[in-house]
């Protein structure tokens, strides 16, 4: 079976989408650092979510997992899986938490 060969053009276009992200990011932090914009608690959100873009494009160009077989898919989406229920139970176990006050801190 004959690996599928992408074009230059196609790694430009994800680089030049990850070089806008980047600056995406760099900029929100700029205007939230600067007090320009408030975002309040959409600040996290909205960093996360660009750096999951980036993570997809890098994961499915670079990583060849859009012209992959579809074993590889799965073992993708699978290793995704794993990952949301360690985070689920991270997050249970940190929202469940009574948080104390100590004074000085």
């Amino acid at each position: 079976m004959a690996a599928h060969v992408m074009q230059p053009r196609t790694y430009l276009a994800v680089f030049a989408a990850l070089i806008g992200l980047t600056v995406t990011t760099v900029g929100l932090d700029l205007l939230v650092r600067y007090q320009v914009a408030d975002l309040g608690i959409w600040q996290h959100p909205l960093a996360l979510a660009i750096a999951a873009a980036k993570a997809v494009l890098v994961i499915l160009f670079f990583m060849h997992l859009w012209y992959s077989k579809p074993v590889t898919r799965m073992v993708a989406l699978g290793s995704l899986l794993w990952l949301a229920i360690l985070m689920g139970y991270t997050l249970t176990d940190y929202l469940s938490r009574t948080w104390i006050h100590v004074a000085g801190y």
